[in-house]
């Protein structure tokens, strides 16, 4: 059995930390660890296949309620209240989240195979290249669209934004769509000649389709991006893929209005 990626669970448990010490939980969430371990105990055992496929599809679900913030006995903190970053920019809120980094937890404990290591050297150059080109047709094609301008700044929140982007939104979402599913499809497609290229595409697909809520111009946006992430992930593992993410996003709050142009 692989061993446990303590590095991310670290991470994870900062991140986890952080949103704590700003919200609370409410005895309701107790539904969604009980879920959680069931769906744990039935992905883990290795007898019966169909039940294994059952506590997959059980996390399936309630990963979907944790990142909609439908499970009850959430109470997030909320660090940025409607905030312009620029004043052509739509006004931006951005909470610690309690319920969304259980999905990370999940996953690298039940499925540690999901890490696939890389040396750093790999992982740094795999980084270099997939952010450049992950920068290009995403931020350039965010461009073209006129969702986002030249708009160099580092607001005084740029420091709580920075971690709250690596420890619970880049990570925990690349440990699910690289790690999970691509790496998952990839597993299942492994005998198709095309099959990590259609596990790649198909995980991308899906990280788009949860951008769809905001247009269908991030839908496509966060599709590219998606690719490039991807790309990361296959050649640097998921190391690279978090950090051409959180890089990528950096790039965007920085230089550029964000999160998007006021209509």
């Amino acid at each position: 059995m692989p061993a446990l990626p303590w590095a991310y669970l670290a991470l994870l448990s900062l991140g986890y930390a952080l949103a704590l010490s700003v919200g609370h939980l409410a005895l309701p969430s107790l539904i969604a660890f009980a879920l959680l371990l069931a769906a744990g105990a039935a992905a883990l055992q290795q007898r019966n296949r169909p039940v294994r496929y059952l506590g997959h599809g059980l996390f399936l679900l309630v990963a979907i309620g944790l990142a909609l913030h439908w499970l009850p006995g959430f109470e997030n903190g909320r660090m940025i209240s409607a905030v312009r970053f620029t004043p052509d920019a739509v006004p931006f809120t951005m909470y610690l989240n309690l319920d969304k980094p259980l999905i990370g937890f999940w996953l690298l404990l039940v499925c540690p195979w999901l890490v696939n290591r890389r040396s750093p050297g790999r992982v740094l150059s795999t980084t270099a290249l997939a952010w450049a080109v992950t920068s290009l047709l995403a931020l350039g094609g965010a461009i073209t669209l006129g969702i986002v301008g030249w708009a160099p700044k580092w607001p005084e929140q740029g420091g709580l934004w920075l971690l709250n982007n690596l420890l619970l939104v880049s990570l925990v979402e690349e440990v699910l769509f690289r790690g999970y599913i691509q790496g998952g499809l990839s597993r299942c497609f492994s005998s198709l000649p095309q099959g990590q290229a259609l596990a790649l595409l198909g995980a991308a697909l899906i990280f788009g389709l949860t951008h769809l809520g905001a247009g269908w111009q991030w839908m496509l946006l966060a599709t590219l991006a998606g690719v490039g992430y991807g790309l990361a992930y296959r050649s640097g593992g998921l190391a690279a893929a978090i950090a051409t993410h959180v890089a990528l996003n950096t790039l965007h709050f920085v230089f550029f209005t964000y999160p998007m142009l006021q209509p």
